[in-house]
C-alpha cells in the first residue's frame, strides 16, 4: 500500500472524516474561480475572431465547447492525477477509492465526467448535491456512481 493510503486506512477503533457539504461547497466554488480564470485565458482568442460574435456549430457556439471541455479536463485529470482538485486542496479535501486502492480512470469517469454530466444536464437535478449533507458517508450522487469519498486529509 502506497503512504498516501495509509493515511487512510482505517483501523476497527479509528473512524475516517469525510468531507461535508459546506467544506465540499467552498473548495467547489475556489474550483469555479480557476476554471473560469483558465476559460478567460483559453477563450479571450475567439473575442477577435469572427468580429467578436460568437462562432456557432448547430445548437453550441466554440466558446461553450471549449469552455465545458476546459471544465469536464479541470476535474478528470486533476482528481486522476493528484486525488484531489486545486479547491480540495486548499480545504485539504481528497477523493479516495472505497476500497483503498488508487483511483482508476473507471472511477474517474463516472464521478467526473458521467456524475456531473447528469448534475449540468438537468438543472433540477443539482438539488441533488443536498444529498451529501445527509449522506452518512456524505457521499453525493457522483461518489455513489464511482465509489468513491472525500475525506480531510
Amino acid at each position: 500500500m502506497s503512504e498516501d493510503l495509509v493515511a487512510y486506512t482505517a483501523s476497527p477503533t479509528e473512524t475516517r472524516r469525510y468531507a461535508g457539504f459546506w467544506m465540499r461547497f467552498w473548495a467547489y466554488l475556489a474550483d469555479l474561480v480557476i476554471v473560469f480564470s483558465i476559460n478567460g485565458i483559453v477563450l479571450s482568442p475567439l473575442k477577435f475572431m469572427n468580429e467578436g460574435k460568437p462562432i456557432e456549430i448547430g445548437y453550441w457556439t466554440v466558446a461553450g465547447i471549449l469552455s465545458l471541455l476546459v471544465l469536464y479536463l479541470y476535474f478528470i485529470l486533476m482528481t486522476k492525477f493528484y486525488g484531489q482538485t486545486i479547491g480540495k486542496m486548499i480545504f485539504g479535501l481528497k477523493v479516495i477509492r472505497k476500497d483503498l486502492e488508487p483511483l482508476q480512470w473507471n472511477d474517474i469517469i463516472f464521478r467526473e465526467l458521467v456524475g456531473r454530466f447528469f448534475y449540468r444536464f438537468l438543472f433540477i437535478a443539482q438539488l441533488l448535491y443536498l444529498v451529501v449533507a445527509f449522506d452518512t458517508k456524505k457521499q453525493g450522487i457522483h461518489d455513489m456512481l464511482g465509489d468513491t469519498w472525500v475525506v480531510h486529509e
